[in-house]
């Protein structure tokens, strides 16, 4: 591919009102690529979206179907979701982390999003004298967002910066002032693929208690730490989780990416039995109603969206049974992610390029659904500015709230050998126009 002109780039930013490209949403970077793709003709390697690079859990789909038959979409679902659901989603919970929580504390959500946005506004209005939110950095640049919607206010620090018994006396430092209500994150994390350890864990659960904050424990990509096997139910090793520490947590369990089933927005939440039944006198006076759990699904969500889809619900009631019985390996089928990165870390560093969030406290990072890619001399912002010239479209790192520079790179649409072979011929125009620019 002949690289497109900074000018044509400049020009599409400018009609789409970006002022800086290293600031740009993931849809925002969508829109810009999907203008050059048209301009150019050619298609681009997108390493932007994470868009599940796999076909939806036939499981669910069969489950949805038969629902769709005996009448789920003239019927409203009840708003702290259907029976199904509730006890199976207790069942997948115990399988693959090893913790319990009852059927009562499981409620699904239009996706993580919808479920994280929700706890966020609960968590900042059920104690008044608590009106800040941690983000453990880098992260998914929608939770920033929410913040920003809500107008909470936050405080963040990077985690790899912080890791071992830095990470508890940073924690520490951070929530010592009592104003800290919740605090946010990824495992892995989103994007540098990092994993909390148990031990890490435990001075996080061990410090939410201290403070009264409220863990809310994004397991989007639950079970793809590839580096031990995590697949089999009931039997150790489990899924890492705060949830072994301290009952002040909420774990956010989506569909989209361990089942594929990212169209149907469906995702719950897993709300501690103790935090689900606690008596909240700010939310009582508010609303009438005093109980955390109670108030997250009868007034939060029932405002918001009244539940979510009913036939989903079945679709992911269906997944979770399956993957708790063993019948259907999801970690297995998650694995692939791990080979494309693999593949695709080696094509970047064949190019000169390097990994950004390298290591794990001493191991190397896992292959996983992402990680992070530099270049010397370039920021993220720039070396995003001539990828896009070459026809591969990411984000930048700046965008995940990160301290470094460089992109996020996600595997999950390198479905081809095709794309993997685009992938190192764009790479190699990048390599030529640097070379050219720095003559």
């Amino acid at each position: 591919m002949k690289p497109i002109s900074r000018q044509t780039v400049d020009e599409v930013l400018q009609r789409l009102d970006i002022v800086d490209i290293g600031r740009t949403t993931i849809r925002q970077c969508v829109n810009v690529s999907h203008e050059l793709e048209w301009i150019s003709g050619e298609k681009f390697v997108h390493l932007e979206f994470g868009i599940p690079g796999m076909n939806a859990c036939k499981v669910g789909l069969d489950a949805q179907k038969e629902a769709l038959d005996n009448g789920a979409a003239s019927v409203y679902p009840p708003s702290c979701g259907i029976h199904e659901l509730k006890e199976n989603g207790s069942r997948f919970i115990k399988a693959f982390v090893g913790v319990e929580i009852s059927p009562e504390g499981i409620v699904p959500t239009v996706g993580s999003m919808q479920g994280c946005y929700n706890l966020l506004l609960e968590c900042i209005q059920m104690n008044p004298e608590k009106d800040t939110v941690v983000y453990l950095n880098p992260g998914f640049p929608s939770h920033y967002v929410q913040a920003k919607v809500l107008g909470i206010k936050t405080r963040m620090f990077d985690l790899y910066d912080f890791r071992g018994d830095k990470f508890r006396e940073k924690l520490e430092e951070v929530f010592r002032d009592g104003c800290v209500s919740a605090i946010v994150y990824s495992n892995p994390n989103n994007p540098s693929w990092v994993c909390l350890t148990e031990d890490e864990l435990k001075s996080l659960g061990e410090l939410c208690t201290k403070y009264d904050v409220i863990a809310l424990e994004d397991m989007a990509y639950m079970c793809m730490d590839f580096r031990k096997d995590l697949s089999m139910p009931f039997l150790p090793p489990f899924q890492p989780t705060v949830a072994r520490y301290t009952d002040n947590c909420v774990l956010m369990i989506s569909a989209s990416k361990i089942f594929s089933y990212a169209g149907e927005r469906i995702a719950m939440v897993a709300i501690s039995d103790k935090l689900y039944k606690r008596e909240y006198l700010a939310l009582r006076e508010r609303y009438g109603i005093g109980r955390f759990g109670d108030n997250f699904s009868l007034t939060y969500l029932y405002v918001n969206s009244s539940s979510c889809s009913h036939s989903a619900q079945y679709a992911f009631a269906e997944m979770l049974g399956s993957a708790a019985d063993g019948k259907y390996d999801f970690v297995g089928q998650m694995r692939e992610y791990g080979r494309r990165a693999g593949k695709a870390k080696e094509i970047f560093l064949r190019h000169g390029f390097y990994i950004v969030y390298d290591k794990d406290l001493g191991e190397d990072v896992s292959d996983g659904f992402f990680f992070t890619i530099g270049y010397d001399g370039l920021t993220g912002s720039q070396l995003l500015l001539n990828l896009l010239r070459c026809g591969i479209c990411a984000i930048t790192l700046v965008a995940t709230r990160s301290t470094r520079e460089g992109i996020r790179v996600c595997v999950s649409l390198l479905n081809s050998e095709k794309d993997f072979s685009d992938l190192d011929e764009r790479l190699g125009s990048f390599e030529r126009l640097m070379m050219d620019e720095n003559r």
